[in-house]
């Protein structure tokens, strides 16, 4: 006898109170229960139950073991299925969201290298630029950029994006270079109505942030929209590097 399965035998019958209902719960026969809490008994040394014709009982020995052994299978039981995950992969579905321009350029990669390690595991990835709700779309985890005010979200920081301000040359030969951040205000800013605070660009040196107030009749809701907008000499872009 296997004592794991004399275990389960007998915590199946103390907390059920009977051979009969013990064997139904771990899927096995009366006979086999029985014979199973027979012979744990006999490898202990001690009774587990006292047995009577309607039914069991537990000794105090029985009531020791009950105390700690659920605990001890459940336990087990894990390691069990840590250790044949870490064999087989991963299994099921994630869904996860994202903003387009990140997960175009970075978690596409990045998943493509995670499922060939998990063939069993289907990754499902929403790149949409609006903040979705997690548990009415049923997304399991999301990558965002930015801090979220949502305080029911357990949050891990992954990395840090910098941003910067770009022009073509066209545009900057046109329109002279702005030296200083203030300058913006008088410039074409192509605005990314993605942004918390589309026509307000923050700037920080030693220390100190500076706000500047921006305005351009280019807008859209794309980080890669807007670079593409500077490119053709449209105005000036602030978007991440």
């Amino acid at each position: 006898m296997d004592i794991v399965d004399g275990l389960r035998a007998f915590v199946a019958t103390a907390q059920t109170g009977s051979f009969t209902a013990g064997a139904d719960r771990i899927g096995v026969s009366n006979r086999l229960t029985s014979k199973y809490v027979a012979e744990l008994e006999a490898k202990l040394g001690v009774r587990l139950f006292q047995r009577t014709t309607r039914k069991v009982g537990l000794t105090p020995a029985g009531q020791d073991l009950l105390a700690r052994a659920p605990a001890v299978l459940d336990e087990l039981d894990d390691l069990l299925g840590n250790a044949r995950q870490d064999a087989m992969g991963f299994t099921g579905v994630i869904r996860m969201s994202a903003p387009v321009t990140l997960g175009e350029i970075y978690l596409t990669g990045m998943l493509a290298r995670f499922g060939a390690k998990h063939p069993n595991l289907t990754l499902d990835l929403r790149l949409d630029d609006g903040y979705v709700d997690l548990a009415t779309d049923g997304i399991d985890v999301a990558f965002r950029i930015g801090t979220t005010r949502n305080l029911s979200l357990k949050v891990r920081k992954l990395g840090q994006i910098h941003n910067c301000v770009a022009a073509s040359p066209d545009y900057l030969e046109r329109r002279g270079v702005p030296q200083t951040p203030q300058d913006l205000t008088s410039h074409d800013c192509i605005i990314d109505t993605n942004r918390r605070n589309p026509y307000r660009w923050v700037f920080t040196h030693e220390g100190c942030e500076d706000v500047v107030g921006v305005s351009g009749r280019h807008q859209v809701n794309s980080a890669r929209g807007a670079a593409e907008l500077a490119l053709a000499g449209c105005g000036i872009v602030y978007a991440p590097k």
